[in-house]
C-alpha cells in the first residue's frame, strides 16, 4: 500500500515555490496618514486578489528580522504566475516602496530517501505542499557539499535514516522541503512550521550532532516568520 501511494504521489503534478521577502522603504514612513492608509488598502487588495488564484501565506518578520519586512510564501503551478503578481504589486502605490532583499525559488520533489518513521496511510503528498498551518514559519536555503553527492546512494540513504528519525522526535515540527538544482542558487530550500519555537530551536540544535550536518555547506540565512492576516501586516510595516 505504501509503495502504491508513493507511485500516485509521484504522478502530481509539481509545484513552483517562491519565498520573497520584503523590506519597506523608510521613505514611506514619511508621508502623511491618509495616503499610507490608502497604500495598505490598494495593495492588500491586490494580495488578496491573488488569494484566489495561487497558494498565497503571508508572514511577519517586522521587528524580528532587520533586512526584511514580511514573507509572502507563494506556490504555483505556473512560474509566470510569480512575474505577474510583482507587477501588479509594483503599481500600486506602497509596492513602489517595496525592496525585495531575499527571493528563493525551488520545486516540489518526491524525495529519494525511504522514511521508515511515515506509517502506512499518511504518506507525505511529496509533489504538491500541503500547509500545516502553524503560526511560525522558519526557512532557509540549504546547499550540500559537493563530496555527499558522490556518495554511494545506500551509504546517503543510511546517513539519513539518522537525520529523519531524529526528526520525528519533533511531531510539533511540519517539514517542507523543496528543491532548487539548476533554479537558484541553492540545492534546497526548508521551511518549518510550528507553533512551538522552542522545538524548533532543540530540533536544529539536535541535528547538528547528526553525522548528515558534516554535509553541510550552508543554510543561511535562517529566518524566522510569523503568520499575520494581509492587510495587518501591511498596516504594521506602515505604522499606521
Amino acid at each position: 500500500m505504501a509503495n502504491l501511494a508513493a507511485e500516485e504521489n509521484a504522478k502530481l503534478p509539481r509545484q513552483f515555490v517562491n519565498f520573497a521577502y520584503y523590506k519597506l522603504d523608510p521613505a514611506y514612513l514619511l508621508l502623511d496618514d491618509e495616503t499610507r492608509k490608502a497604500g495598505v488598502a490598494e495593495l492588500t487588495e491586490v494580495l488578496k486578489s491573488w488569494q484566489s488564484k495561487i497558494l498565497l501565506y503571508p508572514y511577519t518578520t517586522f521587528g524580528v528580522r532587520a533586512e526584511t519586512d514580511f514573507l509572502l510564501w507563494r506556490i504555483s503551478y505556473h512560474l509566470d504566475d510569480f512575474e505577474k503578481m510583482a507587477t501588479e504589486m509594483r503599481r500600486t502605490h506602497l509596492g513602489k516602496y517595496l525592496q525585495t532583499p531575499y527571493s528563493f525559488l525551488a520545486m516540489t520533489k518526491t524525495s529519494i530517501y525511504v522514511d521508515d518513521h511515515v506509517h502506512e496511510g499518511q504518506e507525505s503528498v511529496r509533489n504538491q505542499i500541503v500547509i500545516g498551518g502553524g503560526k511560525y514559519l522558519f526557512v532557509y536555503p540549504f546547499v550540500k557539499t559537493r563530496p555527499w553527492y558522490v556518495l554511494d546512494k545506500e551509504e546517503r540513504q543510511r546517513i539519513m535514516r539518522q537525520h529523519i528519525k531524529f526528526g520525528h522526535e519533533f511531531p510539533s515540527v511540519k517539514l517542507n522541503t523543496t528543491y532548487s538544482f539548476g533554479l537558484d542558487d541553492q540545492d534546497f530550500v526548508v521551511a518549518f512550521e510550528t507553533d512551538y519555537p522552542a522545538d524548533f530551536l532543540d530540533l536544529v540544535q539536535g541535528l547538528r550532532e547528526t553525522e548528515s550536518s558534516l554535509f553541510t555547506q550552508r543554510d543561511t540565512p535562517i529566518i524566522t516568520c510569523t503568520q499575520q492576516e494581509i492587510g495587518e501586516m501591511l498596516a504594521h510595516i506602515s505604522g499606521i
